[in-house]
């Protein structure tokens, strides 16, 4: 038999729906990136977030028989995800002060090419500092910047994920680009 973890998302959801035992296998495949994207978007409420994760199991397992398979599963468990973080944070009342991601040398590069930049970032300072500039944008800006650099989703995740047309998620991120560039410019001193 080949490996349960090397078939597709569709053909997970499929056998899941056939036999719930099999639904434990995308858990295994999605617990650790969602629960990532909880801490990131949530501002790191590392004890709720194992809550809020097993709440997002429960509605998607409610919800399987309403996945429709020509869409991207991730960008429909994303969208839950999202979802149940945003309502878990407005039931307690809280919002989140910046977001809690890493951000590694190859989405820095990623970012230094979208911008055009004339300088290189490249050293711990540098990450820190734009890792700094990214928490301080926008809310909009935040999510969209967040799903492209951190969870490497394409604009149409992007949309499916957040709910936005493609227009409107590729409006948010040019001038989340903007916004950056220019707080990079401004703070030029920071980026040697």
């Amino acid at each position: 038999m080949e490996n349960i973890l090397e078939k597709s998302d569709p053909e997970l959801v499929e056998l899941s729906l056939k036999n719930k035992e099999f639904y434990g296998f995308l858990i295994q495949k999605y617990q650790d990136k969602l629960k990532r994207y909880i801490l990131r978007i949530s501002g790191g409420v590392y004890n709720d977030a194992d809550d809020i994760l097993q709440d997002v199991f429960i509605k998607v397992y409610k919800n399987l028989n309403d996945y429709d398979p020509e869409l991207k599963f991730s960008s429909w468990i994303y969208r839950i995800t999202h979802n149940e973080t945003i309502s878990f944070l407005r039931k307690v009342n809280r919002k989140p002060t910046t977001y809690n991601f890493e951000i590694d040398a190859v989405k820095v590069k990623t970012i230094e090419e979208d911008l055009t930049l004339d300088q290189k970032l490249d050293n711990l300072k540098v990450k820190e500092n734009l890792l700094r500039i990214i928490s301080n944008l926008d809310k909009k800006y935040q999510d969209v910047v967040l799903l492209r650099y951190t969870e490497d989703k394409d604009y149409q995740e992007i949309s499916d994920i957040l709910k936005k047309p493609q227009g409107t998620v590729a409006t948010l991120l040019r001038q989340a680009k903007g916004q950056l560039k220019e707080e990079i410019t401004k703070n030029r001193h920071l980026f040697p």
